[in-house]
């Protein structure tokens, strides 16, 4: 190891050489070179020299001066911290020491990288960064600089931005690909332009000018070049609208060019056309796929900047295959394998999550956002204690971590950890003060630990954010427990709230009520359809898709047919079916399908799943006429065979059909026996009016489609001021009625077999009531009879 002068001398020469403006730091173009060249026999990539930048400038952030870069002392303190091995760097680059006093020795080596030999390269360095070939190139650059420098004092840094704030970053982080070579983000950019006023339009024209010398260069070569570099200093000044004119420009003389194509996609992203920044991208994929290796290094980065723009679409299964691609193609792109994780966990699928998470974590393990939503899917796996430690180290990271704050608030409050949740969404709203959720949120934690009249003032606060049913009904619940004083169920010496009781327990009285047991599935179909809006999907709908959908017919060993698809192009069928939803909201009944559905169909993990039996089970959650939703469901099993227009299916088919539609909404039912098949399969022929009799059979069929259809038009009835003897909300829905205690039960309560305890008995008799002018008028018709009974005998 070097004695500690010569030590200090040579980072004093290294220094001294790479600050080649002579400004007291290295900036990163400077430290770039530096990296590179005491590196020979390495070959980084664009994103490797970026990320050790990034880790450099992050980690000695107080050693770093100004725009100048990391001082002498800053990179000191990268050898001393054993960042880099000096003496290792210093004969790398071929330099000595004077013997006598430590300078520079006159007489160096022909290896020596003197001054010049390290301007020019940071000269190449900066031309690879921007890609220029042609000199006049750098005057049309300089000439450009010139012009926004005036445009920003014009405006004097304080414009306000348009759309999205990008300075903003209590949020993860999507892993946007801004650009191919060495950039700062866009979150560090710190001048917002405000796209009007007369310093803009001179600057417009004058803009316009400068194009114009472009297009009067002396070839199509010198023109695309001098465009892409335009382009290229309008994006990274945020003049995106017009560095998109740039770049489709060089997309106009260079058609086969990947770089034209997939900046002017980033452009048209930023500013908010996601569909044309898609298309952009896609010719970009083409383009670099169809060129062999040319393009190669470019595909992980289209790939990524591909699957973000589809999932803001709401296509998370497709933008999982880019993730999924981009990953495979470059293994060390820890964030392909951070939006492969989020985007897994988007739809459900947490084990996969979790191994992509953690993948990227253990290549980047400062990766904050990774934490955070690797917390959540060890959350959605039931791993809560992992899960919070994840969470924690997100905000040890993040400490104004919106996303860790908020979820970790979510997760206490489902372990009943309401203190704690509470303080979680506290710092949310200490960053996002106008966050009705987490405001909400806070208010049901109060609750939950017992602290009424907080909890009230928070509902009121989240009242004031927005005015929705939800709240007031929430305010209105909790004046009822005050006034009722009902105290939690089994805790400690505390009266118990209810009690549990068998299913067997619960008679019906009269035929139109319906069973606890049909009534608990019949709840969660509802549920399942209020998430994916396919009760607001005209069933006719798939009709259209099954005309134009194509999927060619195959049959299995056992001749079982099938129009098997993959599941980002069935994605695709349900964004034209859902085409109603915002991509958020589609993006969660993509989730709650995937779970419920998909799963089911696709056992194997195959990623496929057969078209037709998917349009078969999504018919009855659709809506329309129930004759209608039968007809369509046997339509799509019949479309699944060759002959797809025939008005029969195979009796095997209709009752694989029915076993598949049991298991996905009445799996409280278990497997029934009576539908598996044993021996051989009957392949005769059934007509429609055979298989809507199958499918209506109470034990074996899909008994609960009537029940479903009744709640699907009453389930928002209200009944007054009736409010549930367990649960103390007001009913919503269908109204049960015990007919002897006359205590009164929600949809839900019933369908859990709850009672109050001070009303135990062997058996209760129920009545159920789907609106409340049912119970007037059975209340006037026990009048009556009462009357009638009570009246004197007329005398013979």
């Amino acid at each position: 190891m070097s004695p500690p002068t010569s030590r200090l001398e040579k980072v004093k020469k290294i220094f001294k050489i790479f600050d080649v403006n002579r400004d007291g730091g290295l900036n990163r173009e400077e430290m770039a070179a530096l990296v590179v060249a005491v590196n020979p026999r390495v070959k980084f990539s664009d994103e490797q020299i970026n990320a050790i930048l990034d880790e450099v400038f992050k980690t000695y952030n107080q050693f770093i001066d100004g725009n100048n870069g990391l001082t002498h002392v800053g990179l000191l303190k990268t050898y001393d911290d054993g960042a880099g091995d000096v003496d290792r760097d210093f004969d790398a680059l071929g330099l000595y020491l004077n013997d006598d006093d430590g300078e520079e020795c006159e007489h160096e080596s022909v290896n020596v990288n003197d001054e010049e030999m390290v301007v020019e390269s940071v000269k190449k360095l900066r031309g690879a960064d921007h890609e220029i070939v042609y000199d006049d190139t750098w005057k049309i650059v300089d000439k450009l600089e010139v012009l926004v420098k005036r445009l920003k004092e014009s405006k004097g840094n304080d414009g306000v931005p348009k759309g999205r704030n990008f300075s903003f970053d209590g949020f993860s982080d999507n892993g946007w690909f801004r650009d191919v070579g060495v950039s700062t983000e866009i979150c560090e950019k710190r001048v917002n332009w405000e796209e009007c006023g007369s310093g803009y339009d001179v600057f417009v024209k004058e803009l316009g000018e400068l194009r114009g010398r472009v297009d009067g260069g002396k070839s199509r070569s010198e023109a695309f070049d001098g465009h892409m570099a335009m382009g290229r200093v309008l994006y990274e000044n945020r003049l995106f609208k017009d560095g998109y004119v740039s770049f489709k420009r060089a997309c106009e003389l260079e058609p086969a060019d990947v770089r034209a194509h997939f900046r002017a996609g980033n452009c048209l992203y930023v500013v908010g056309k996601r569909r044309e920044a898609k298309d952009e991208f896609l010719v970009a994929l083409e383009a670099a796929e169809g060129r062999g290796n040319e393009w190669g290094y470019m595909l992980p980065q289209i790939h990524v900047n591909l699957g973000i723009v589809l999932e803001g679409e709401g296509l998370v299964i497709a933008a999982c295959e880019h993730y999924r691609e981009a990953a495979i193609l470059c293994p060390t792109h820890f964030r392909a394998l951070k939006l492969l994780g989020s985007a897994l966990f988007g739809v459900g699928e947490y084990k996969a999550a979790v191994k992509a998470l953690e993948e990227a974590i253990y290549m980047k393990h400062d990766y904050a956002d990774a934490h955070c939503d690797l917390a959540s899917a060890l959350h959605g796996l039931g791993d809560d204690e992992n899960a919070i430690k994840e969470f924690q180290k997100a905000i040890d990271l993040k400490p104004g971590h919106m996303d860790a704050l908020y979820n970790l608030g979510g997760l206490y409050m489902d372990i009943h950890r309401y203190q704690r949740a509470c303080e979680m969404y506290t710092r949310v709203l200490g960053v996002w003060p106008n966050h009705w959720r987490a405001q909400l949120n806070k208010a049901v934690s109060l609750l939950g630990a017992g602290e009424t009249e907080d909890a009230k003032k928070a509902l009121k606060e989240a009242l004031k954010m927005t005015n929705r049913v939800e709240l007031h009904d929430a305010i209105a619940h909790i004046n009822l427990l005050q006034k009722k004083k009902l105290k939690g169920n089994g805790a400690g010496n505390m009266e118990e709230s209810f009690v549990t009781v068998e299913p067997s327990k619960f008679k019906m009285v009269g035929k139109n009520t319906t069973s606890s047991k049909e009534l608990a599935s019949v709840i969660d179909v509802r549920s399942f359809q209020r998430v994916t809006r396919l009760s607001c999907c005209d069933v006719d709908l798939i009709k259209k898709e099954m005309k134009i959908s194509y999927a060619p017919a195959f049959y299995s060993s056992s001749g079982v047919p099938g129009k098997p698809i993959r599941k980002a192009s069935l994605e695709e069928i349900l964004c034209r079916l859902l085409s109603f939803l915002k991509p958020e909201t589609f993006v969660g009944a993509v989730k709650a399908i995937n779970q419920k559905i998909l799963s089911v169909l696709d056992e194997t993990e195959s990623g496929r799943v057969d078209l037709g039996m998917f349009f078969a089970v999504i018919a009855p959650m659709c809506s329309g006429p129930a004759e209608r939703r039968k007809r369509v469901a046997f339509d799509a099993l019949a479309w699944r065979s060759v002959n797809q227009y025939s008005t029969q299916i195979k009796k095997v088919d209709a009752l694989s059909y029915i076993k598949v539609l049991r298991a996905i909404y009445m799996s409280s039912y278990g497997v029934d026996e009576m539908l598996e098949i044993h021996g051989e399969a009957d392949f005769s022929l059934i007509s429609l009016t055979e298989f809507i009799k199958m499918f209506d059979d109470t034990d074996r069929g899909f008994g609960i489609m009537s029940t479903l259809l009744k709640h699907e038009t009453g389930d928002r009835n209200r009944h007054g001021k009736h409010a549930c003897a367990i649960c103390r909300y007001p009913i919503i829905g269908s109204r049960f009625k015990e007919m002897k205690s006359h205590f009164t039960l929600c949809s839900k309560c019933y369908s859990e077999g709850k009672v109050p305890p001070n009303s135990k008995k062997e058996e209760y008799r129920f009545k159920e009531y789907a609106s409340e002018s049912d119970s007037m008028k059975d209340r006037c018709l026990c009048f009556r009879v009462h009357s009638k009974a009570s009246s004197p005998v007329d005398p013979p």
